[in-house]
């Protein structure tokens, strides 16, 4: 298998990887969320919604940018690479902006989060398959030197982060400290946000 064919297999093969890792994690946190009324989780439900198109466009990128040269394309189509790491970016602002509000109104008027140590256990998920997910995309994007790979890979290490402070708000509602849940969505979303547009523009 030459290089560029290995490139390809190896980027469709993240790419994949991260679209199921992330449905599931995206059921969870939309299910979890929803039922306790956590904001933060809420947010970082959009993380795992913002993946999963990330990981599509990865892919969709991926397969068009290997596509060899042609009459119009002298240099081969790897630009496709860029066109679509700019899609992931202008896609999560939108979303970004309405669960920034609802985030803003649940300071001001009070949040309903309801504790549940399944809020606890489906932080950790997060956090672990993130890592691994980070880990694997790492490989091959240094590998190939892949721009799709790396914002992915970034991606999956702020996705660490955000549910590392998702969890800190859910234990600090075991004390009764709600105030702490609207903050963190603000952070998660506003840290997610940052993030998508400094890797995929």
């Amino acid at each position: 298998m030459n290089m560029e064919k290995d490139r390809f297999e190896k980027t469709k093969k993240v790419g994949i990887l991260g679209i199921l890792g992330n449905v599931i994690l995206l059921i969870l946190k939309c299910t979890i969320g929803f039922l306790t009324k956590s904001q933060a989780m809420i947010a970082d439900a959009l993380n795992s919604a913002g993946d999963i198109f990330a990981s599509l466009m990865t892919f969709i990128g991926n397969k068009i940018s290997s596509v060899p040269q042609d009459k119009t394309h002298n240099f081969g189509h790897g630009k496709a690479e860029y066109i679509f790491s700019m899609f992931i970016g202008i896609s999560m602002f939108l979303v970004s902006s309405k669960l920034l509000y609802d985030a803003i109104c649940s300071l001001i008027f009070g949040s309903n989060l309801i504790f549940s140590w399944i809020l606890v256990v489906v932080c950790i998920i997060t956090i672990c398959t993130k890592l691994f997910l980070y880990l694997y995309t790492k490989k091959y994007a240094k590998k190939f030197n892949n721009i799709l790979l790396n914002a992915n890979m970034n991606d999956h290490r702020n996705d660490c982060i955000v549910s590392t402070f998702t969890l800190i708000a859910v234990l600090c509602s075991l004390n009764n400290i709600y105030w702490i849940d609207g903050i963190i969505a603000i952070r998660n979303i506003s840290m997610d946000w940052l993030y998508r547009n400094k890797n995929t523009y």
